[in-house]
């Protein structure tokens, strides 16, 4: 049961790596970052809405601070879709997801600002560390270096950023209802600000075009399969070893950005990415031996 478990919250991983790569391509053809990221969502809310219909007991539902928390988790999920997509569409697939893995240390600097967690020098050395890497994998440190454009780079830690805010809104609703019930309400909160915020002839557009199988792929892979693992394998999964697994994400996103879009990365880049992927897999891991990790809910993008 461990090992199927487990193998649940890599394909999670794998769905969401691969999701980066759809949504590359489809950026790549002109499509706004916003209106993929809302059909991504769109179709998510479908499966997590029959997932609620089929397992209905103890949604938790009727309590308040469930649609408050799960509410806020709605937010960040929607900034993390749209701040995602627009790192891809400025950058690259692989700094994208790079970034965004980056979640973790927000949630830790969040978590040291309201005094959930206490500081502490390993913390502190492995954050130190992301943030070289950061600085490697993005050129900031270039006077006039243009593979990767400011917007992306501040797309991507924006995604990260509000993963870290889906991170926490889910975390506490979790106690008041379901984990499906908590995505119906996320995904339809991430849907109404998406749906206002995307160009109305492109999201129409999307019905009629050939591209619409992608779209429908992006948002099965990306936001309806991959959670609904994630959450089952995640039942009977250590979070060290969820935290772990997490990594096929990042790592299925690049390959696919350099492999199927003909991407590219220096050699400093890719020491970059390597320090940010193991450093923030070993904080996670560090974090669930000494007690549950408010980590431990996807990385998804």
């Amino acid at each position: 049961m461990l090992g199927l478990s487990t193998m649940f919250v890599v394909l999670a991983a794998l769905c969401w790596g691969l999701s980066g790569g759809i949504g590359g391509i489809l950026t790549g053809q002109g499509w706004d970052p916003v209106v993929v990221s809302f059909y991504r969502g769109a179709i998510g809310l479908l499966f997590v809405l029959v997932w609620l219909v089929l397992r209905p007991r103890g949604s938790g539902l009727a309590s308040r601070r469930l649609w408050f928390w799960s509410a806020i988790a709605g937010v960040g999920v929607a900034g993390n879709f749209a701040f995602y997509f627009v790192s891809i569409a400025e950058g690259s697939v692989a700094v994208a997801a790079t970034l965004m893995y980056c979640a973790p240390v927000f949630v830790y600097l969040v978590s040291f600002t309201l005094k959930l967690e206490r500081p502490t020098l390993p913390k502190w050395a492995a954050i130190a560390m992301v943030i070289l890497g950061i600085v490697l994998l993005t050129g900031i440190y270039e006077v006039g270096a243009d593979d990767v454009t400011l917007i992306a780079a501040i797309a991507g830690l924006l995604s990260g950023l509000s993963y870290a805010v889906f991170i926490f809104g889910f975390k506490y609703a979790a106690p008041h209802g379901s984990p499906q019930a908590i995505l119906v309400i996320a995904f339809a909160v991430l849907t109404a600000i998406l749906i206002g915020l995307s160009d109305a002839e492109q999201t129409v557009a999307v019905l009629s075009t050939p591209s619409w199988p992608l779209f429908v792929i992006l948002g099965v892979l990306g936001a309806g399969l991959s959670f609904v693992l994630y959450i089952i394998g995640l039942n009977h999964t250590a979070p060290a070893v969820a935290s772990i697994v997490a990594m096929v994400e990042p790592v299925t996103a690049s390959l696919f950005g350099v492999v199927v879009l003909n991407e590219s990365l220096a050699a400093l880049q890719i020491f970059g990415m390597a320090l940010i992927l193991v450093t923030v897999t070993a904080l996670s891991v560090y974090s669930s031996v000494k007690k549950e990790s408010p980590t431990t809910i996807p990385l998804a993008e």
